[in-house]
């Protein structure tokens, strides 16, 4: 079986203004530390050997059907109203429909920075994650 994540990209089919296209900054030898198989068959996702899931999900490489972005939004930041927010080291690779019928995200956290990083790097602890 060929690897597949079958994707869909409700939010790239927004209007430019909600997210920046950008793909991941790459990263040295990257490894898989965990990943969970059993909600990766909830989500649809293909097997796959692990050095193939190791650069799909460092942003080393763009899986097929994927149209990656930085999610721009608007919300309360420091007691005001800021109308401009948006992930400053996340990408939205897409959406797909679980088992049970629900769209579920699949984003890579800490892969690089974003227009919205506000001055930092874009990278993240493992920790905070892997919540």
């Amino acid at each position: 079986m060929t690897f597949a994540i079958p994707f869909q990209n409700s939010y790239a089919d927004l209007p430019a203004r909600f997210y920046t296209r950008q793909t991941a900054l790459p990263v040295r030898a990257p490894r898989l530390i965990r990943f969970n198989r059993d909600l990766a068959a909830e989500l649809g996702i293909a097997e796959a050997p692990d050095d193939t899931l190791a650069r799909i999900f460092s942003g080393n490489e763009v899986p097929e059907g994927a149209s990656p972005l930085a999610q721009v939004y608007a919300g309360h930041q420091f007691g005001g109203f800021s109308p401009q927010l948006g992930d400053g080291r996340a990408l939205l690779l897409g959406e797909v429909i679980d088992r049970n019928g629900q769209r579920r995200d699949i984003q890579l956290k800490g892969s690089g920075p974003t227009p919205y990083s506000r001055m930092g790097d874009g990278r993240a602890w493992l920790g905070p994650v892997l919540r």
